[in-house]
């Protein structure tokens, strides 16, 4: 069983990794706000237990037991989001810091159960897929809205930033997943966007808002 600190380094190799699986030691320490050496010491012991492929002054990888158990704490972590969210009534805002601390428990049947009262969801609030029991994550075709062309009319299916500034942003303007968007104009200057959707005639949204925004 892996301790809490080992569970987020875990976690945070997953996140990080390209599209190889790979990612560095230097980007591993900045996620987890670390030094170099303590993130060093603890991938170390992550490789002894056969869940890092380690090599010195080489990429960092999970192995694919490494991969699991990674995927299966961030299942935890989505599963507990979308009951605060959908049983319980908390905002999308509300909710990543208790599950941070929920995503520890270890009680498979505690989230089975969880997940069977939920109907299985596929995704948590934020549109993120939740991995199955056996850490397998599902690929959703998304876009960033930011792609799209004017005339288009889409809706939002995902988000690409879940800081609390940037859902406190979302929830002023009304804007959450499954809302319909239709672009009317876009910017050539700064790629912002002049956009409608129920209840807002006409909305601007910067490029990098709706570089975060992620539709279908």
């Amino acid at each position: 069983m892996a301790t809490p600190t080992e569970e987020n380094y875990l976690k945070a190799l997953l996140a990080l990794a390209d599209e190889a699986g790979r990612t560095t030691i230097s980007k591993l320490g900045e996620a987890l706000q670390v030094s170099t050496p303590s993130a060093n010491s603890m991938v170390r012991k992550l490789s002894e237990r056969g869940l890092v492929d380690y090599q010195k002054y080489q990429p960092l990888r999970l192995t694919e037991a490494g991969r699991k158990a990674a995927a299966l704490v961030v299942r935890k972590h989505r599963l507990t989001e979308m009951f605060l969210v959908d049983v319980m009534g908390f905002g999308w805002e509300e909710v990543h810091t208790i599950a941070e601390q929920i995503e520890h428990v270890d009680s498979p049947d505690f989230f089975a159960r969880m997940d069977k009262l939920m109907g299985h969801p596929k995704t948590d609030p934020h549109g993120s897929p939740i991995p199955d029991a056996e850490g397998g994550i599902d690929d959703f075709d998304h876009r960033r809205l930011d792609e799209c062309l004017v005339g288009e009319t889409v809706t939002i299916s995902g988000l690409d930033h879940t800081s609390n500034d940037f859902l406190y942003y979302l929830n002023g303007r009304d804007l959450s997943l499954r809302t319909e968007l239709t672009i009317a104009k876009k910017e050539a200057y700064d790629g912002s966007l002049t956009v409608s959707y129920p209840g807002h005639p006409r909305e601007v949204l910067s490029k990098v808002v709706a570089s975060k925004l992620l539709v279908e």
